[in-house]
């Protein structure tokens, strides 16, 4: 880290200081005014962070492969502006390899989300003169550009929650670090907020509709590029979502039924449409190749086993058949949301990851005796907010978990569905609370009422 970018540092942070200041003041909330403030400073603070981790503790593909070979991309385009300005247009399949950096890093572009990583670094060179940690704090501002969204999305639907929102969202530490740099993590996490919010102002604020469409599509676009079984995993439910709140509305019971069967024919229809189109496209995520694609990253994990000291095992034996991996999903899932165990940790960034999946752990067994096995299951499938965000996140757990066999990778590759998950444990207890405390109500009042008559009739 150069003295040069530590100089700049600050008159980037005050840039961007004053971009998200002028936005704050267009909100009338100050529940939003200070979640918002807190929310980029926390972003500024960990870009920080992140820089320091990667340059002076590990390494990783953020200073292996995205930073050098898109600031190698950005030194080609500077030195022939007219003859290398198309390389930022080239398909990463297309690019070539002869003018990589480093040798070794030969078939990772063939990747398009890898080559957009390292594209979107060439171009923010151009605005940071090169600098590492300015092109981390550019990441992290975009980062949490989507992540605020997020926040308004679920604050509209729910503002007396605030607190634990914000908690699963703007503060959990482990989505906070994990995208607040160059890497994919970030980009993911903040088109996902962006799609989510547009949506939502789309199918149910009803604003700006034309510009909401183009903002979710892009969105969409990015993150069908950069992880597709993030828009698999999303777009079901959402969808779903979409179908059982907008029943909710209708009074007329004729209607509603007829509105959902509508609505459910066309969702069938849509699904397999999309699935018909993954399979046509990118065979990796069809279902007939799933059992294949999650047997082939696993081997590739165990192969690696040796180097990595952070590989794990899911305990469950996988033999590629779709019975078998039915059988790992319990595991595959709670690895996702539950490891690495404390005594798994073996690095500083697993550990404090480790501290976060036992936090999770328990609000999860704490909130599932409270509220009752039945009631549970009962309310993820009578709340249709719930149901979108438990079942989204558990099906790209389930993703992740399955094919990750590396707790240095885990932590990074799950962020973009833990605050749902989050969320949804939340709402399971704010409803079972609600539905506890109206028992209670009633029969205290029905208490009343009998004590009342047996005054009247003594």
């Amino acid at each position: 880290m150069g003295f040069t970018e530590v100089i700049l540092f600050p008159l980037y942070v005050f840039i961007f200081h004053l971009i998200f200041s002028a936005r704050r003041k267009r909100m009338n909330d100050p529940i939003l005014r200070k979640y918002h403030k807190h929310g980029f400073w926390i972003k500024v603070f960990s870009s920080i962070a992140f820089s320091f981790f990667f340059i002076y503790i590990t390494r990783g593909d953020t200073t292996t492969l995205y930073f050098p070979e898109g600031y190698h991309l950005f030194k080609l385009i500077l030195k022939d502006p007219v003859g290398n300005i198309h390389l930022l247009f080239t398909p990463g399949s297309s690019y070539d390899e002869n003018l990589l950096q480093d040798p070794d890093n030969m078939g990772y572009f063939k990747l398009e989300s890898n080559f957009l990583i390292s594209r979107l670094v060439a171009v923010l060179c151009f605005f940071t003169f090169g600098k590492y940690l300015l092109i981390n704090l550019f990441f992290s501002m975009i980062s949490y550009s989507g992540v605020w969204r997020l926040y308004k999305f679920f604050y509209e639907h729910f503002p007396y929650m605030h607190k634990k929102l914000a908690i699963a969202i703007i503060y959990l530490p482990t989505v906070v670090f994990w995208s607040s740099g160059i890497l994919k993590d970030p980009l993911c996490m903040g088109m996902l907020g962006w799609m989510t919010y547009s949506l939502y102002c789309v199918f149910e604020k009803k604003e700006s509709i034309i510009k909401n469409i183009i903002i979710a599509i892009l969105a969409a676009y990015i993150l069908y590029i950069i992880k597709v079984y993030i828009i698999i995993s999303y777009l079901p439910f959402y969808a779903l979502y979409l179908v059982l709140s907008n029943i909710k509305r209708v009074k007329n019971k004729i209607a509603k039924i007829a509105l959902g069967f509508i609505l459910i024919c066309f969702g069938v229809i849509g699904l397999f449409a999309l699935a018909d189109k993954l399979k046509e496209e990118l065979g990796f995520f069809a279902v007939d190749k799933i059992a294949e694609s999650v047997k082939t990253q696993q081997t590739n994990f165990i192969n690696m086993a040796d180097l990595a000291e952070s590989s794990f095992s899911l305990g469950v034996e996988y033999d590629g058949s779709i019975s078998s991996l039915l059988k790992m999903t319990p595991a595959a899932i709670g690895a996702t949301f539950f490891r690495p165990y404390l005594w798994e940790s073996k690095k500083i960034s697993t550990l404090l990851s480790s501290l976060e999946s036992l936090a999770l752990m328990l609000l999860t067994v704490y909130v599932f005796f409270k509220a009752g096995p039945l009631k549970f299951f009962t309310i993820i499938f009578n709340n249709s907010m719930i149901f979108f965000c438990f079942f989204y996140s558990v099906l790209f757990a389930l993703f992740v978990g399955a094919t990750t066999l590396n707790f240095g990778t885990l932590v990074r590759y799950k962020i973009p569905c833990l605050s749902f998950y989050i969320i949804s444990i939340l709402l399971i207890w704010e409803v079972a609370l609600a539905a506890k405390k109206k028992k209670k109500a009633e029969k205290e009042a029905l208490e009343n009422t009998n004590n009342l008559l047996i005054k009247s009739i003594s």
